[in-house]
């Protein structure tokens, strides 16, 4: 986690997969070449991904939501979920290890809420956006368009503010919880016409559904009860210990006491008692004792007039001043500006390059020698074993990850990383801190692409986890 979303790294994050056609490896007629060497520090770069999502078209309001009220509110919900997780943990090994994606993911996610709290902070990088709605506003004054998109989205954000909390913590956190929401919601979505069912219970949306609620994984009842716990204990601070919804949420109990309850006297771990209630329909689900699918149908009513006003106050108001703001960004600026990431095909440019932190340069790549120079032999900067073991084969001078000033953002994970010469010289697999802030404008001062370099991975294959045949072939021959 130190290293996460932060340079320099010191990161062997790579992979292969072979593609096969009717059982067959296949021959592309043409494919990038494989280009074990250093980047050159300012040379050009391209990308080619599909960056997730992004919030570029956010208005001021939306932007002072965020700032102001959602990333607080989730980074110090997460922050103080992560450290009743570590001490859960610290528990025992078995816990250790069950434990550990869930850290990892709560981890990850810290970093980018985190990172995004930090740029809508950053004078510098907010007065550009604000520059940015500035010239729009100012370019498209005197239009035709009947009504003001910024003061609608404006309307809208400030009625969300008044939903925000109560639409948030009536929904508790754990996985048993959600095989009972999903389906207590399935079994009465699919009582109605197609038509009229909500998104995500229509016909063609409930076979993945059916299939993630049916799937076997493991279920951990100590993490179970402490991520519910901790949801509905958060929902009494937030919403406050006599709010109407708290009552609903807890009763008389306290958090500890009904995650006790729910978790111990549940079934829903077990696949094939999911699968009776999912095929019984909404006729198995009211006769069900289970705690938690009653405990799921006390709170539905609540949950589904909360999402009818989120929807009437906030997302149908945002749609329609939306699609007004992206005709006049197009009316304004033509084809000169790339829409918002979607997961769609993109090539982003960029150069290798350093940045300045705090006042100090930043170098541009890190070597495979400067691993060990970093270990400490205490976790997380042990060495891996294959590493120190062949300390004196690998070369030192071997560049590991280096930078670019590559736009990308979640989703680019994987991508290659091509040279002017249309060669691959890396995969990108990260960004650092201020890329955080790609959410919501590029920063090229400080946004960076951290990547993981061809030279790193090839010395890997050949010195560390020894892979001739696989070399070969990355060689052509």
């Amino acid at each position: 986690d130190p290293d996460n979303f932060n340079f320099p790294r010191y990161s062997m994050d790579a992979s292969f997969l072979r593609a096969y056609e009717n059982g067959v490896p296949v021959q592309p007629a043409a494919h990038l070449q494989w280009n074990p060497r250093a980047p050159q520090e300012g040379e050009v770069t391209f990308v080619v991904g599909n960056p997730g999502s992004t919030s570029r078209l956010y208005t001021q309001s939306q932007l002072a939501f965020e700032r102001e009220v959602a990333l607080p509110v989730l980074v110090t919900t997460m922050s103080e979920l992560r450290g009743r997780l570590i001490s859960a943990m610290e528990g025992s090994e078995e816990r250790a290890r069950e434990g550990l994606d869930l850290l990892n993911g709560i981890e990850n996610s810290l970093k980018v809420y985190i990172g995004r709290q930090r740029a809508l902070n950053d004078p510098e990088f907010t007065g550009k956006l604000a520059a940015a709605e500035a010239d729009l506003r100012q370019r498209t004054s005197g239009g035709a368009a009947s009504a003001d998109p910024w003061a609608q989205v404006s309307e809208a954000v400030d009625a969300y503010r008044t939903l925000y909390l109560a639409n948030r913590f009536t929904q508790p956190s754990s996985d048993l919880y959600g095989y009972a929401h999903d389906l207590v919601m399935a079994a009465q979505e699919r009582a109605k016409p197609n038509a009229e069912r909500l998104p995500a219970y229509t016909d063609t949306a409930l076979p993945l559904l059916e299939k993630q609620v049916l799937d076997e994984r493991p279920i951990y009842p100590w993490l179970e009860e402490l991520r519910l716990s901790w949801s509905l204990s958060k929902a009494r601070e937030y919403l406050g210990v006599d709010d109407a919804d708290t009552r609903l949420l807890l009763g008389r109990e306290s958090p500890e006491q009904l995650a006790a309850r729910l978790v111990s006297g549940t079934k829903l771990a077990d696949p094939e008692f999911r699968r009776q209630l999912w095929e019984g329909g909404l006729s198995a689900i009211q006769a069900s004792d289970d705690p938690l699918i009653r405990y799921a149908l006390q709170l539905e009513p609540r949950q589904r007039a909360l999402q009818e006003q989120v929807n009437a106050a906030y997302r149908g108001p945002l749609a329609a001043a939306g699609a007004q703001l992206t005709e006049a960004r197009f009316a304004a600026y033509g084809e000169n500006q790339y829409p918002d990431a979607t997961f769609t095909l993109r090539i982003s440019y960029g150069q290798v390059q350093g940045w300045e932190e705090r006042g100090q340069p930043v170098p541009i790549a890190t070597t495979m020698g400067g691993t060990f120079e970093r270990a400490t032999g205490n976790a997380p900067f042990d060495l891996a074993p294959a590493f120190a073991e062949h300390r004196e084969a690998i070369d030192p001078a071997t560049t590991y990850n280096f930078v670019t000033t590559n736009d990308i953002i979640g989703g680019n994970s994987g991508s290659p990383v091509i040279d002017k010469d249309g060669t691959v010289i890396g995969a990108a697999f990260d960004g650092n801190i201020h890329s955080m802030g790609g959410a919501y404008g590029y920063d090229g001062r400080v946004n960076r692409t951290v990547v993981v370099s061809t030279a790193a991975v090839q010395e890997a294959l050949e010195t560390i986890y020894p892979a001739p045949a696989l070399v070969a072939e990355l060689r052509g021959e």
